[in-house]
């Protein structure tokens, strides 16, 4: 018989093997990206306190009324604006970029050059 492939399943042991090595502090905290098939979440996290920072996603009304889909890479980009603008309001410089499993192409990539444009260091 054969076995299908579970792709989720591979990508959340790639997360975990990842976040053994990456952690947020409150000098720079980990800015972790999760997508899902009809829209894409970003928070930044101090993880010393387990705290949730700032976040945004394609689900905020400002952003899901001017994005044509939630789910590609223009919608992306504009939630790395958002979280990027939000982090410098609340004086977050720089972050720890965590990719949640993630391959670094596509909708995360876009993410994290949205994030960057708007003026956040990784």
């Amino acid at each position: 018989m054969i076995k299908r492939i579970n792709k989720n399943e591979n990508r959340l042991k790639r997360h975990r093997r990842v976040r053994k090595k990456i952690s947020g502090t409150p000098e720079r905290p980990r800015l972790n990206v999760f997508k899902s098939n009809k829209n894409i979440y970003a928070q930044i996290i101090d993880d010393s306190t387990g705290n949730t920072l700032v976040s945004s996603s394609t689900l905020q009304k400002p952003l899901k009324e001017e994005l044509e889909s939630t789910s590609t890479k223009d919608a992306a980009k504009a939630v790395g604006l958002d979280i990027g603008k939000k982090a410098l309001d609340k004086g977050i410089n720089q972050v720890v970029f965590d990719r949640g499993g993630y391959l670094y192409t596509g909708q995360v990539k876009e993410l994290a050059d949205g994030a960057r444009e708007a003026g956040l260091k990784f």
